[in-house]
């Protein structure tokens, strides 16, 4: 909040566009540039149409904030296990931003937590 613009702009470029282990594209940390990534994407985006959504843009499907967004408009046990499918990534990907001390460590947790204790409920 008190921050300048510019500053906090170029921190969130270089943690997320810059620092390959703190991707906001999920399957990066699964797969890495591998042509088993490709596979991955492919049933993602095969989900959302499946939901009836349309991806916009040139944004992968494997985006935090689209996978986010995505499991806000499902029902509730169908977000749950959606996000509990990629739990193992958000703790690979909290981990990663807290070796770098980045104050969006504690906000990838509570997606893991979140997705965890969806994992123990079912």
């Amino acid at each position: 909040e008190n921050g300048d613009p510019t500053e906090i702009q170029a921190d969130y470029v270089q943690t997320f566009d810059l620092t390959p282990q703190h991707s906001l594209h999920l399957t990066h940390h699964l797969f890495g540039d591998d042509k088993n990534r490709g596979p991955a994407l492919i049933d993602l985006s095969e989900l959302y149409k499946d939901h009836g959504v349309e991806v916009s843009g040139n944004e992968l499907p494997d985006y935090l904030p689209l996978i986010l967004e995505f499991a806000a408009y499902q029902e509730d046990s169908d977000a749950q296990a959606f996000l509990s499918d990629a739990v193992k990534v958000f703790g690979v990907l909290a981990s990663n931003l807290e070796k770098a001390n980045s104050p969006y460590a504690p906000l990838v947790r509570i997606i893991e937590n979140r997705a965890s204790l969806t994992r123990l409920a079912a």
